[in-house]
């Protein structure tokens, strides 16, 4: 038998700003690097974005280059105005009912969108947060509710409307209200739906650590729930709120001259236009104008809170 001692090795692990041995390979640190991958080339990809972006930009800017100028050069084909004017805008106001189409538009779009985000977070909790029979089918339902088309709608609402107004002796079509409910069923599945994802990137620990210091349910969706949820409330309220304010259809049937809403009162201003001698073309663009605004206003106000909230559940 051998009596020599066995080479005890020791392997020292080498440092990240140690100098690497000659003819090892280069090591990785601990931070890594982003690898950024284009699928189209450089000057494909500017290319394409220069194009997309005129395909937004001209239509606009024909949009607002038309109602600062007379209805004759605009019916000549005239992109830029021969003499700048504001006067489109201030006859707007007189031509056509366009304060009482907004005042309506607003008052039933926002109360669509905050009824609509409330419901759908109360909604929302229960489903994400309780197991009940019949769970997974009303998720289910939802999903196949935002398929049917509301075209094919219009006509069983308006039935549906008529005959209860009938049977209660109330007046439901051609009011505020009757035209807010048929915005709410197409709007309330919708937030809904965005509400149980937004929620299910919530971590349970937050409403376990509130029912242990003694919070109930219901204090556990005002007090916890309620504040962490602003980007998921925002972006149902202004997608449902989009939904009222640019419907023509069911708004064409469900209102009366007085409840119609900007939607409606752009489309008779234009149809009646058409019958005249020169339609009134600065006018239109001036109204349609004034009628996205509001929109607009809403999305910068809220564009931090579109982008949480659209993202929010995507990555845990």
């Amino acid at each position: 038998m051998s009596n020599k001692t066995p080479d005890v090795v020791m392997e020292v692990p080498l440092e990240a700003s140690s100098p690497l041995r000659t003819g090892s390979a280069p090591r990785k640190t601990g931070r890594q690097t982003a690898t950024v991958y284009r699928l189209l080339p450089t000057p494909l990809l500017v290319g394409g974005t220069i194009v997309l972006c005129a395909m937004v930009a001209i239509p606009l800017l024909y949009i607002v280059f038309s109602s600062m100028n007379s209805d004759v050069e605009v019916a000549r084909g005239a992109f830029f105005p021969t003499e700048f004017t504001l006067a489109n805008y201030t006859k707007i106001w007189s031509t056509l009912p366009l304060g009482t189409g907004l005042i309506n538009s607003v008052m039933i779009a926002g109360a669509v969108a905050v009824v609509s985000s409330l419901l759908g977070i109360i909604t929302a909790y229960v489903l994400v947060r309780f197991e009940f029979r019949g769970r997974l089918s009303i998720l289910r339902g939802l999903i196949g509710l935002q398929s049917v088309l509301g075209g094919l709608l219009l006509l069983p609402v308006f039935v549906l409307f008529a005959s209860a107004g009938n049977c209660l002796g109330i007046t439901v079509i051609g009011t505020y209200w009757g035209l807010f409910l048929a915005y709410l069923t197409f709007a309330l599945p919708f937030s809904i739906w965005v509400m149980v994802t937004y929620l299910r990137g919530l971590p349970k620990e937050l409403e376990e650590a509130a029912r242990i210091d003694g919070s109930s349910s219901m204090g556990v969706l005002f007090r916890i729930i309620f504040p962490l949820s602003w980007p998921g409330l925002v972006v149902a309220g202004v997608f449902s709120f989009l939904l009222g304010w640019n419907d023509v259809m069911f708004a064409s049937v469900l209102t009366r001259p007085n409840t119609q809403t900007v939607a409606v009162v752009l489309q008779i201003f234009g149809s009646s236009s058409e019958g005249g001698a020169l339609p009134l073309y600065g006018q239109m663009m001036a109204a349609s104008l004034v009628c996205a605004a509001p929109v607009v206003i809403l999305y910068l106000i809220f564009q931090r809170f579109l982008v949480g909230g659209l993202t929010a559940g995507g990555v845990k």
